[in-house]
């Protein structure tokens, strides 16, 4: 069970992926991380430019100049870096359950206002809603990711989360 928000270090691992792909500057990072996350997540300048600064310091990025673009501050990922980014892709198959633990754990809240008594949450015209047409649209939305992004038609687990777990060889995270 997490404690709050995404799986910590996944910006920085996020920025040492897309420095990998080319040299870049902050804010084409949280573009690129804005794009990645469909529109629904961008970090602030605030946690991406301390990360590049970070890196810097570290020796797993460096500044470098281009002459089309000299007032932007544009890096670029070392070999210590991309040695980095290797540790950092190994240890992030670990944070596969973090990210469940974020998405289920907000659509449960989302869903405790949607029918929780203790919750009085009133529908504003032209607003979203915590209802159960608008839990279905989410729930479409993220079936209809799964099958872009598998190239696939979803189907039911019928498994309960234990069996799921035991199948798996995972602990259930309880």
């Amino acid at each position: 069970m997490r404690k709050s928000g995404p799986p910590k270090g996944l910006i920085a691992y996020l920025v040492l992926e897309l420095l990998e792909e080319k040299p870049r500057y902050g804010y084409e990072i949280l573009k690129e991380i804005r794009d990645i996350s469909g529109g629904h997540w961008e970090p602030s300048y605030g946690s991406v430019y301390p990360i590049l600064y970070k890196f810097e310091e570290k020796g797993w990025a460096e500044r470098i100049e281009r002459e089309d673009e000299p007032d932007r501050k544009y890096f670029e990922l070392t070999e210590d870096g991309a040695a980095e980014l290797e540790d950092r892709r190994e240890s992030g198959a670990e944070k596969a359950q973090d990210f469940a633990d974020v998405i289920l754990g907000f659509f449960h809240v989302y869903a405790a206002f949607s029918t929780d008594d203790r919750f009085e949450i009133p529908e504003m015209d032209g607003e979203w809603r915590f209802d159960e047409e608008f839990s279905q649209w989410i729930v479409e939305q993220v079936v209809r990711h799964h099958e872009h992004y598998f190239d696939t038609d979803f189907e039911r687990v019928d498994e309960t989360p234990e069996e799921f777990y035991e199948r798996h060889g995972i602990d259930g995270g309880e």
